[in-house]
């Protein structure tokens, strides 16, 4: 870790962070809505638990939804060439008041979604799957960073995210290969790829450049826990896939919903579950926005459980399911509180 990193460390430790007991869940909830950090709430789960994680992390450099990212410190470019490309860590960034998606360098993001995601190992059984769809950016050394759009789309009130120019990597204009990065680094940590489904948006939102063809596709991959010893076997069905099984897909992009503009087409996201899950078996989203990936697990007699960052989302996502769950309130520096969402 470099002293400029250190230093901002050292200032971060003096806080204190609550350890209050969490209340157990009633074990006949059987989904519910966390509402916190997924890199706290992913230790809450018991361990062999979760048959299907399915989820879209935020991309690199597209919202910053309403978290709080200290811009103040990460937008000071040469107090972040002194931290230089490799991430002192994901726990170090989020304390320092980074959001995940605004790092300033793309290589941390990789790493930090990597980290958080492969929290999952634990709670995910051995025969389990997960799906996680990724899209691509092109670099720039400034962007503009909107609460409920894409990159300066969309909204009126804006931060501009700044990024060091530098290497091969981080030139102006540069498809950053987002998507095959996090893949790689996903498989050095373990995981097996086993599909890289190219998602085909008939839909896609045209942009203003007129140097490059129109961007209309994201990545969803398929990945399987690796095994002690011999191949990796987990659940599956391909006969309820698409109806050609095939590893390119066309749906088109769904409207967004209550305030969240990235929102899981159901025909995108039906066969993940009814080809990676068992019924009656429980899935898991992270990052679960307005709960779309719970709603059509639900419907298809799955157990849903989401974690959602920001309050108004996990309300929204547990208007979705029966009852009323139980969801942490956990603040990104550590302290939290328990509370019934009605």
């Amino acid at each position: 870790m470099t002293d400029r990193a250190a230093a901002v460390d050292a200032t971060l430790s003096t806080e204190t962070c609550a350890s209050t007991p969490l209340v157990h869940l009633q074990q006949q909830r059987t989904s519910r809505v966390l509402c916190g950090d997924a890199f706290d709430l992913f230790d809450e789960l018991p361990s062999s638990s979760i048959d299907l994680v399915l989820t879209s992390p935020p991309y690199w450099g597209h919202r910053d939804y309403g978290l709080g990212h200290n811009w103040q410190f990460f937008n000071d470019i040469p107090a972040v060439r002194q931290i230089g490309p490799v991430t002192p860590g994901h726990d170090w960034y989020r304390r320092a008041g980074g959001v995940l998606g605004l790092e300033p360098y793309p290589e941390w993001y990789v790493v930090h979604l990597a980290d958080v995601l492969t929290k999952a190992a634990r709670p995910l059984k051995s025969g389990g799957s997960m799906w996680i769809n990724v899209g691509d950016t092109y670099f720039a050394r400034w962007a503009s960073i909107r609460d409920e759009s894409r990159q300066g789309l969309g909204s009126e009130t804006r931060q501009r995210r700044k990024t060091p120019l530098g290497g091969g990597l981080r030139q102006e204009k540069q498809l950053l290969l987002i998507p095959a990065r996090f893949a790689i680094a996903m498989q050095e940590r373990g995981w097996i790829l086993r599909n890289d489904v190219i998602w085909h948006k008939p839909n896609a939102v045209p942009r203003p450049e007129s140097d490059r063809l129109k961007n209309a596709h994201e990545h969803f991959f398929h990945f399987v826990k690796k095994p002690r010893a011999g191949r990796a076997k987990y659940y599956y069905d391909s006969a309820r896939a698409e109806q050609r099984a095939c590893d390119v897909v066309s749906v088109n992009v769904a409207p967004g919903e209550g305030g969240h503009t990235a929102t899981f087409p159901r025909e995108l996201i039906a066969p993940r579950i009814l080809s990676s899950s068992p019924r009656g078996g429980t899935v898991l989203d992270p990052f679960c926005g307005t709960g779309r990936t719970l709603e059509v697990a639900k419907a298809l007699d799955r157990n849903a459980i989401g974690f959602d960052a920001q309050r108004k989302f996990a309300e929204l996502a547990s208007s979705k399911l029966d009852g009323a769950p139980t969801v942490r309130i956990r603040n990104v520096n550590g302290t939290e509180r328990q509370r019934e969402l009605c």
